[in-house]
């Protein structure tokens, strides 16, 4: 067994692998993927007798957290052949890719999974659930009532990446506390990502000025993904999906959103999990209100990144904001790292987290958690 990260020289190397493991991804979204996306990200593979038998990517994202850009990274594609399965080597490369994020110093990574207890004994968590709906399009009253006066809709090409950035940071960023960076270069990968999916991001715009926008793809009938439009505009945004529903001849009635509004929402799925990568980093970027004094000290217990088993000291004066990150060697209690992912996201409280096996939680520790703000607003709708 010979584990390895590729040169990005190899990384095409991986596309047979991913075809035989995800037969249902077309050849039109991994002619994107593999142009676009293992430009810039990492693959680790596991070979035998010089074959890739194993692989797990890492696609690069920055992120925002309370208001400080960090970088992070995606993981997707964790795949094996059939036949060298159960052989630990999924353990092996997220082990091995951990170590490597720690070095580079990001805070946490993330993911969506194919299922939760593939990776619960990683001690990744759930800190993001997507708000899910249905959209009921169709002939009203006889007749298709999509036009909207004075609002035009029109696909987005790569010259309009910038417009909805800053679209977005202008009316949605201070939304979440925790989120991508959504630049110029970001919007433009979504763009290109929709199309390999027969699909494309939709604008809308008033007198020339956009209102808002949304992604969509139809490989298996029409879906839309993570409509944002301002206040006023939920007729344009029903108008503009009848639209497109007609003009792609979708013939649905029943239309999925993915990311809607919560007005929209008619469910809630757990969708995306996150793993601690550097303690110190997150601590550090977390905030307490002004009015509040902070001091306590704790031990988290984490037994893949050995680097953030530390006791750790918290401490943030009256009139300050920021979090200032210490270590000692007095400790009021203890947390396994996984636990405290779900207190820090804002998974649980601090009295949820004091019964369970593992946890020491005096009641003062318990207090000066419930001082920090917890990172509770998130926002993570990427696919790859």
């Amino acid at each position: 067994m010979k584990l390895r990260r590729l040169d990005p020289s190899e990384h095409g190397k991986t596309r047979e692998l991913w075809e035989e493991v995800f037969p249902d991804d077309t050849k039109a979204f991994l002619d994107y993927y593999y142009y676009i996306k293992t430009r810039d990200n990492a693959i680790y593979v596991i070979e035998e007798d010089g074959e890739i038998c194993s692989m797990l990517q890492l696609n690069p994202y920055m992120v925002r957290v309370e208001g400080q850009e960090f970088p992070s990274a995606y993981i997707i594609a964790v795949a094996t052949r059939k036949e060298y399965r159960s052989r630990g080597y999924m353990g092996a490369l997220l082990r091995t890719s951990l170590k490597e994020m720690y070095n580079r110093g990001l805070p946490f990574t993330f993911l969506m999974p194919a299922a939760e207890a593939i990776y619960t004994p990683y001690d990744f968590r759930y800190i993001y659930s997507q708000d899910q709906g249905t959209l009921i399009c169709g002939k009203r009253d006889g007749e298709l009532h999509w036009k909207s006066e004075g609002v035009l809709f029109s696909d987005a090409g790569l010259w309009d990446a910038e417009e909805m950035s800053h679209f977005f940071e202008t009316y949605f960023a201070d939304r979440f506390q925790v989120c991508t960076v959504r630049d110029a270069a970001y919007y433009q990968t979504m763009i290109l990502e929709q199309q390999s999916e027969r699909g494309g991001v939709r604008l809308m715009r008033r007198d020339g000025v956009l209102k808002g926008f949304y992604a969509y793809a139809g490989e298996e009938g029409l879906e839309i993904r993570e409509p944002l439009f301002l206040s006023g505009y939920e007729e344009n945004f029903r108008n503009s999906v009848e639209e497109l529903a007609d003009r792609m001849q979708a013939g649905q009635q029943e239309i999925p959103v993915y990311a809607c509004p919560p007005e929209y929402a008619d469910r809630r799925k757990p969708l995306i999990m996150a793993r601690i990568v550097s303690l110190r980093n997150l601590l550090s970027a977390l905030m307490v209100p002004e009015e509040e004094c902070v001091e306590c000290s704790f031990a988290v217990i984490d037994p893949l990144i050995t680097e953030n088993s530390r006791v750790w000291k918290l401490t943030s004066g009256i009139g300050e904001t920021e979090l200032h990150v210490g270590e000692t060697e007095d400790s009021e209690g203890v947390l396994p790292v996984a636990d405290f992912t779900e207190l820090i996201f804002g998974q649980v409280t601090p009295e949820e987290l004091a019964g369970r096996e593992g946890v020491i939680l005096t009641e003062h520790l318990a207090g000066e958690f419930k001082k920090i703000i917890r990172l509770s607003r998130v926002c993570f709708n990427e696919i790859v």
